[in-house]
């Protein structure tokens, strides 16, 4: 049991690095990620149950009593960022599957790795656990009606399937949270808690295993479209951080920070999932490779983080 406490505090410590490092392996290693693909279910909500261990449900309630900042927050999320995406996709002629994905991209709801992700380079765990869920319960009603107006794409998302993921993948894990904080006690779970966030790590080093099968193959089949769609992942990513970061700072450097770390990383394993199978495959590629912003994200952004809230 020690030895394994000291490889989880290992891993936390180490995050940024090994997520890095497991989307590459992803990457490189087909069959690895072919193991994975079939786990991504449960990995999402043995991760989202260890995330709630970690999230002061106390923080997560005062946040939401702030309903000024709560609403501002999902509106520029959720509205503003994809009239943002659909504005520069236009002004820079960007057309065609790319563009469409990018202004798809910027519908998405907070992906449920946020949490995980904030406290990863020392932001708001707790926001973004909060927005994670109230983007999710409202992009059913957003997310369709911008991508028909906007670049006319149905996307086909069905309200009680997306609340049945919900329910799954934040309800269970939520109850299973609640009776392991009773069983273990606060003092325990203090005592063990970098060694959750070590849990945490590796669970999503698995789910980067899993997001990355076929990847290998669509990359030799046309390596100069991927590359062109992969630095459009992280502009559009970075772009989205930034803007957003900007957009709040008059709320509070660590805020404004976790506003823009949470627009740059959608859930893009939503549309993968709910979109129909006649989608241009251009589309669901770029929604794949918007995966390397997510995972980099803690390496490339978490020493900019923890500096300028130093500063």
């Amino acid at each position: 049991m020690h030895a394994l406490r000291l490889l989880l505090e290992w891993s936390a410590r180490r995050g940024a690095a090994l997520l890095a490092v497991s989307i590459l392996l992803g990457l490189g290693l087909p069959p690895l990620a072919a193991l994975f693909r079939e786990a991504i279910t449960p990995v999402v909500a043995c991760l989202m149950t260890l995330v709630l261990l970690r999230v002061e449900m106390g923080q997560v309630l005062a946040f939401l009593r702030r309903p000024g900042q709560v609403l501002a927050l999902t509106l520029w999320l959720l509205l503003a960022c994809p009239l943002l995406a659909w504005a520069v996709a236009g002004a820079t002629g960007l057309d065609g599957p790319l563009g469409a994905a990018l202004v798809i991209m910027a519908t998405g709801c907070v992906a449920t790795s946020s949490p995980a992700f904030a406290r990863l380079v020392g932001l708001d765990g707790e926001v973004a656990f909060a927005l994670a869920v109230i983007t999710t319960l409202l992009v059913p009603l957003t997310a369709p009606p911008l991508a028909l107006g906007l670049i006319g794409i149905d996307l086909a998302i069905s309200i009680g399937g997306l609340m049945l993921r919900l329910l799954l993948v934040v309800g269970l894990p939520l109850l299973l949270a609640m009776a392991i904080r009773r069983a273990a006690g606060q003092q325990r779970l203090a005592r063990w808690g970098l060694a959750v966030d070590g849990a945490v790590v590796l669970l999503v080093c698995a789910y980067g295993f899993g997001v990355m099968d076929g990847m290998l193959a669509e990359l030799r089949a046309d390596p100069a479209w991927v590359a062109g769609g992969l630095a459009l992942a992280f502009g559009g990513s970075l772009a989205l951080n930034a803007a957003t970061a900007l957009a709040f700072l008059p709320a509070g450097r660590r805020l404004a920070m976790t506003a823009g770390l949470m627009s740059g990383n959608r859930n893009m394993a939503l549309y993968l999932a709910v979109l129909p199978a006649a989608t241009d495959p251009a589309i669901l590629l770029f929604f794949a490779l918007c995966q390397f912003p997510l995972f980099f994200s803690p390496f490339l952004l978490g020493p900019l983080y923890r500096r300028l809230q130093h500063a």
